[in-house]
């Protein structure tokens, strides 16, 4: 497995561990509502990380393969991010708006975090 694989892996573990906590916060703490705030932002944060490595992958190897490069796909992640945005205020009684934002931004958290590992450990 390459070097990029293995950091694709382990971003996704950390993403999937830091979800679990969140649904921990929401069914056992009384901050419900900002732990549900939190994993809302962050399940999509996850989408927006896989969707991310995907189109980075796909764009790698259409350089290597000399072949016309497409986009890393912003549009789409700027689109989801948007959509939660609108569900969280829709549903402001089970939502807090900025835990959305703050679980929005949790992937560029684990990515710089796992920067900050990885570059320590060489």
């Amino acid at each position: 497995m390459s070097q990029y694989e293995n950091m694709i892996a382990r971003q996704r573990k950390w993403m999937f561990y830091l979800l679990a906590l969140l649904v921990i916060g929401a069914g056992f703490t009384p901050y419900s509502r900002i732990f549900l705030g939190l994993l809302l932002g962050s399940s999509v944060s996850f989408y927006n990380l896989y969707l991310l490595q995907k189109k980075i992958v796909d764009f790698t190897d259409a350089v290597a393969d000399k072949q016309p490069a497409r986009g890393l796909g912003t549009v789409s992640r700027f689109a989801a991010a948007a959509l939660v945005i609108i569900i969280a205020m829709r549903f402001d009684t089970y939502f807090h708006i900025i835990s959305v934002l703050i679980g929005l931004m949790t992937s560029y958290l684990v990515i710089m975090i796992d920067f900050a590992i990885f570059k320590n450990k060489n």
